[in-house]
């Protein structure tokens, strides 16, 4: 192993999305599947397909059980959704599979995880989704726990993959526990990304992304953000930066920049105590102004004015 590998490249500005061209259109934006939600969960879903929306994604569609379809749908009358097959107790399943893989080649990016449950079906399907699509995808959540044990399936993807796992899943993922996580994080997300080929983003406190050669440690965000459908919000936000061509790195690196400052827009209106989740949604747009003025350059302030 090389000196190099050894030694990650610390990145420190983060990326911004280009100027959006004056005749572009929806289809330009790129097309973001939502694959979220079961029985109980449905809000999973509603979070993740309209942090998608407000990260820029020229259209979105929540891919969810049937018997959660009108609550998503109702939720939110800028995506669109369908319905897929589900278990007895409201889950995808084998049975999702041959909709999901007709769906996944129509669309630029793939979101795929936030409430779905675990069951050994749906953990099936998730590995077959991974190793037979060339999409990209962001794996979050319940697709993570569906992985435990089969992470050669990463590998077998034939496009890029960045996956958002909280402590407790990587843990799970790596068959250690927090402590051992924590203890380690920069070194044990690089690594995995290094052998993975996947864009790891570690959240928690100085949320980490890493492809393996660089490594960048967030410095936006609170404890306020510590409340469920937050990691929804962040999984839909970088599948819409990747929807716009930004790569996995960027693309993951700007998400995690503007989910935290979204947070902290959020606790100067509200506090820590009481933020929730569509809290972030609600600051999302202020978050891309303002990171847009502080990295305006000055043919860009012209091109505005």
């Amino acid at each position: 192993m090389s000196n190099a590998s050894l030694s990650p490249v610390r990145v420190v500005e983060v990326p911004s999305l280009p100027p959006r061209s004056l005749d572009a259109n929806k289809g330009t934006f790129g097309r973001v599947l939502i694959v979220a939600g079961s029985r109980g969960m449905s809000g999973a879903a509603v979070l993740c397909a309209t942090a998608a929306l407000r990260g820029g994604a020229g259209l979105v569609r929540a891919a969810v059980p049937e018997s959660i379809l009108s609550l998503v749908a109702a939720a939110n009358p800028c995506y669109t959704t369908a319905p897929l097959p589900q278990d007895e107790r409201g889950r995808l399943g084998t049975a999702a599979l041959p909709d999901l893989l007709e769906l996944f080649r129509s669309h630029s990016v793939a979101v795929v995880g936030p409430g779905l449950g675990q069951s050994g079906e749906l953990a099936d399907a998730v590995t077959a989704v991974v190793e037979r699509t060339t999409t990209p995808l962001v794996l979050d959540a319940d697709a993570l726990n569906g992985l435990v044990g089969r992470l050669g399936a990463l590998r077998k993807h034939r496009g890029p993959i960045v996956i958002t796992p909280h402590p407790g899943e990587f843990a799970r993922l790596l068959g250690c526990d927090i402590p051992t996580v924590q203890a380690s994080r920069r070194e044990s997300a690089t690594e995995f990304a290094r052998l993975h080929g996947a864009v790891v983003v570690l959240k928690g406190h100085g949320t980490i992304v890493t492809d393996g050669q660089r490594v960048y440690i967030n410095e936006t965000g609170n404890p306020g953000m510590a409340t469920g459908g937050t990691g929804d919000v962040l999984g839909g936000l970088i599948g819409a930066l990747l929807a716009q061509g930004m790569e996995p790195f960027a693309a993951s690196q700007l998400g995690v920049y503007l989910h935290g400052l979204a947070g902290d827009l959020a606790i100067a209106r509200i506090g820590e105590v009481s933020l929730i989740a569509t809290d972030l949604l609600d600051e999302l747009p202020q978050a891309f102004l303002r990171h847009a003025e502080t990295n305006q350059t000055p043919d860009r302030a012209r091109a505005l004015e």
